[in-house]
């Protein structure tokens, strides 16, 4: 499982940058040239370097890959002594291949195509095309996800219920501006399980921004999840999901027909309240019609509901926040399609909490449909539309240089 001290990934000492192959060709054999194109590339994408390269380096070795013949350079960084990789990003990591001929396949396998197909149809093998996917786990999903834009300030988190060779664990989620930026497996759903497991995303955060402190994180009411996250962040506010009051009284008043029809527009009206003395209100007032006309069980959650009112009223206090769960419930019904299709996690525990992550990053990289495209002003994936920026117009190399230094920033 995730362990609180995460050891940093090997591919943290590679550096990716976007050349197309010709050019690379040209520049790679020159060690004038090369140092050339590394200033440059320095110049215009210093995140992409690790910080002691502004203090100089020196070229180290090279080398060509036997898997794929090209040839590869190590750069020596002067302050710190350390080496780093120069690779290309039409390249794959350990030059697994090329980016052109896998490109499809990992489109498809975001969908949740088996293995054994993307191998009928691509070639190669089933397992190759499993180590390819699951080495993109390796990477930090917010250093990776998280390039040019801030930190979100408003997180939502939650568990996936899966199973592990037929017993149960959980995907500590964290969601913000539509991005997963956190999935860690966890065996247990207590305080401690959700802990450790969150508390991967803490690091990550911390290693982009040292001070990293996010005013909200929107939950349900499992107690484990809200004292996970204060604990991690002391200042964090968790603000309770109202959508998920909601539910709770769904599940249990459908059969009631126009009377639920009511109910539900009374909950709504409340939940659009302008400021929080309204939204009290109005509960106050949803829970003397539900005395009037509900009874059992579904009198009990709309009672539940209305007695909550003090901490759906602390949304009003942060603008920005999210107040419902809508962002994160959609990730995780792509998740659930895409382990629904592959029989749920297999394999080892290491395997299985980097196949979490690996599908986190294809979900924020993989593009969405070219209406979606358009209704988001061109940007083609939650991580272009968060960053406002992409680094290549080939989605998996804008993933691998995005990844550079494998999204490790200190």
């Amino acid at each position: 499982m995730a362990e609180s001290s995460r050891p940093k990934p090997r591919g943290c000492s590679t550096i990716c940058l976007a050349i197309d192959h010709d050019h690379y060709q040209q520049v790679v054999h020159s060690a004038q040239q090369f140092r050339l194109w590394l200033d440059q590339a320095f110049r215009d994408r210093p995140e992409l370097f690790p910080k002691a390269f502004a203090q100089g380096f020196t070229l180290k070795d090279a080398r060509r890959s036997k898997k794929t013949g090209l040839y590869l350079r190590r750069i020596r960084c002067k302050a710190t002594a350390q080496a780093f990789t120069v690779r290309p990003s039409f390249v794959l990591p350990y030059m697994a291949g090329y980016t052109a001929q896998a490109e499809k396949a990992l489109l498809l396998r975001s969908f949740g195509v088996p293995f054994w197909a993307l191998a009928r149809v691509f070639g190669r093998d089933p397992l190759y095309w499993h180590r390819l996917e699951i080495a993109l786990g390796r990477n930090s999903l917010v250093g990776t996800s998280v390039r040019q834009a801030a930190l979100p300030e408003h997180l939502l988190a939650d568990e996936h219920h899966q199973t592990l060779d037929g017993v149960k664990v959980y995907v500590a989620t964290t969601v913000a501006q539509g991005c997963c930026l956190g999935a860690t497996l966890s065996p247990s759903a207590d305080e401690g399980g959700l802990t450790t497991a969150y508390g991967v995303f803490q690091q990550e955060a911390v290693n982009v921004k040292a001070d990293y402190q996010p005013q909200t994180v929107n939950a349900d009411g499992w107690a484990a999840t809200r004292a996970a996250w204060q604990t991690l962040f002391k200042w964090v506010v968790v603000l309770r999901c109202f959508l998920h009051g909601w539910l709770n009284i769904r599940e249990r008043g459908k059969h009631l027909q126009e009377v639920f029809r009511t109910l539900g527009e009374k909950v709504w009206h409340a939940f659009r309240a302008e400021n929080r003395r309204s939204m009290a209100q109005r509960l106050r007032r949803l829970g003397e019609w539900a005395k009037a006309n509900l009874k059992g069980v579904v009198l009990d959650q709309v009672n539940k509901l209305c007695a909550r009112a003090g901490e759906y009223g602390q949304t009003y206090e942060h603008p920005g926040c999210q107040r419902t769960s809508n962002m994160l419930d959609r990730v995780m019904r792509a998740r659930n399609r895409y382990w629904d299709r592959g029989q749920h996690l297999h394999g080892s525990v290491e395997a299985a909490d980097r196949h979490c992550r690996a599908w986190a990053l294809l979900y924020n990289f993989v593009p969405w449909s070219p209406a979606t495209t358009k209704a988001h002003e061109g940007w083609r994936c939650p991580a272009e539309r968060l960053n406002q920026h992409r680094y290549h117009d080939h989605w998996l190399e804008n993933l691998l240089v995005s990844a550079s230094l494998a999204g490790v920033r200190q």
